[in-house]
């Protein structure tokens, strides 16, 4: 198996694979194999190191390529960036060039059946009653009063970036203003942010120029959480979604958000995700379809999840399992505080905490901005949570599920043909206690693996 790692050279990229395997996720195999698991690994993955959003993927070594173009017969695209508040230019080239990249790629590989490609089940109108797994198409936009042209877009962009370098911007200011620039487009396309537009374009540019002989599979998975079962419950990478608000609120720094009760909340394990992109290469491993296969990996259509359950379940949760303040003493959390729009949000907000903030500042000017940095970080904190209430505003109201027929297809032919380990490759959502995962494996598992080493 060949693995492309963004790296300068060909050491940064084996040190970064090591830096992989050292991972809490392969603690098993660590346990099975001891020392001898890089060797057992290295023997299986080749490491290469590149970019795909370059020529190639990057991969500047021709005989590596013309290895590759004569091995490979499937490809698995997971490469993203998954910011929603990315710079533009950045977004647009892993997300949605890097995407055309990876087919173009594709095309050359001699021996190529399938490219699997991992999207968002978020790159359709949320607006709508029922989201289909159906493909995006060419200059169609959710906002249908304007087309979208993807080749005018990376012009924009280019124009962009070079306005900016001319004003003698910093670094910082021009990241900043390409991130804004970013959401101000997908917002004029009717996308909600950079993420979730970039991907959609991606999905487009394949939709458009895959060959009639090349079997694409697209899977959409929702919000993704800790593992279900394997390789053991609970297993999480960094702050996903909304953890870092529910985090926040367990330490006591957040008691309000955006947000509605029956807010449709849809989530999955992350091992679900993976199971379904292995069934799904199985089951279509023999086949050469002109059509695009497309799959929602997700909870909505078989198990819905509130966002006030989960609210609940975070209550419960941080409610014995404390945080310590900085000054020793327990952390005691109340209810949650949810508001239907962000102007209640931003009133409740400078009540509560604007009006003392005020005194803070009266105080500071007194005392020769002796608390200075206390007020600074307070008041950036406070920017901060109006900032996430936008960027998560489409997400925090959703009444629509998404629907999920190829994916129960697709496991009923699992179930029916006995392609796989019914169990051990298991991806039904129907099967998740949302109480019982929630309190004793996601939130466990996040303090563990994410809270205590971040600590």
């Amino acid at each position: 198996m060949y693995l492309l790692i963004r790296a300068a050279d060909s050491e940064s990229c084996t040190q970064r694979l090591q830096q992989v395997f050292a991972k809490d996720v392969f603690v098993l195999l660590r346990d099975k194999w001891g020392t001898n698991l890089n060797s057992f690994m290295t023997e299986k993955v080749v490491a290469v190191y590149g970019d795909i959003s370059g020529e190639n993927l990057g991969i500047e070594d021709f005989k590596v390529r013309q290895e590759m173009w004569k091995e490979i017969d499937i490809i698995i695209n997971i490469a993203a960036t998954t910011d929603f508040y990315e710079r533009y230019d950045i977004s647009f080239g892993i997300n949605t060039l890097g995407a055309l990249n990876v087919l173009s790629f594709a095309r050359k590989c001699i021996n190529m059946k399938m490219l699997l490609h991992v999207s968002t089940a978020f790159v359709g109108d949320l607006n709508k009653k029922l989201m289909l797994e159906k493909p995006l198409y060419m200059g169609k936009s959710i906002n249908k009063a304007i087309k979208l042209d993807i080749e005018m877009e990376n012009k924009v962009i280019e124009k962009k970036l070079n306005e900016l370098r001319q004003q003698s911007l910093s670094e910082k200011e021009i990241t900043k203003a390409m991130k804004d620039f970013g959401n101000e487009r997908a917002r004029l396309y009717g996308w909600s942010n950079t993420y979730v537009f970039t991907k959609a374009m991606g999905e487009m540019l394949l939709n458009q120029y895959k060959d009639d002989d090349m079997l694409l599979i697209i899977i959409r998975p929702t919000m993704i959480l800790s593992t279900y079962k394997e390789p053991f419950p609970g297993w999480i990478e960094g702050l996903k979604t909304m953890d870092g608000i529910l985090v926040s609120y367990g330490k006591g720094k957040i008691s309000c958000f955006l947000g509605s009760e029956d807010t449709i909340f849809d989530v999955i394990p992350a091992d679900m995700v993976v199971n379904s992109m292995m069934v799904a290469m199985v089951n279509h491993g023999s086949e050469v379809s002109k059509n695009i296969i497309i799959y929602h990996v997700g909870s909505s259509s078989r198990n819905i999840l509130t966002l006030g359950a989960c609210l609940d379940y975070a209550y419960q949760y941080f409610s014995v399992n404390r945080f310590t303040s900085k000054n020793g003493k327990s952390v005691k959390i109340k209810k949650f505080k949810l508001f239907t729009t962000i102007p209640k949000l931003s009133r409740y907000v400078a009540t509560r905490y604007g009006l003392p903030l005020k005194v803070l500042h009266l105080v500071n000017v007194i005392f020769w901005q002796k608390y200075k940095k206390l007020y600074v970080e307070l008041d950036s904190k406070l920017k901060v949570l109006m900032r996430l209430a936008e960027i998560f505003e489409p997400f925090l109201f959703i009444k629509e599920v998404f629907d999920d027929t190829n994916t129960e297809n697709l496991r009923i032919a699992m179930r029916e043909n006995n392609i796989m380990n019914n169990e051990a490759f298991n991806f039904d959502p129907k099967e998740i206690n949302w109480d019982d995962y929630f309190i004793n494996t996601h939130f466990p598992g996040l303090m563990k693996h994410v809270v205590t080493k971040k600590n």
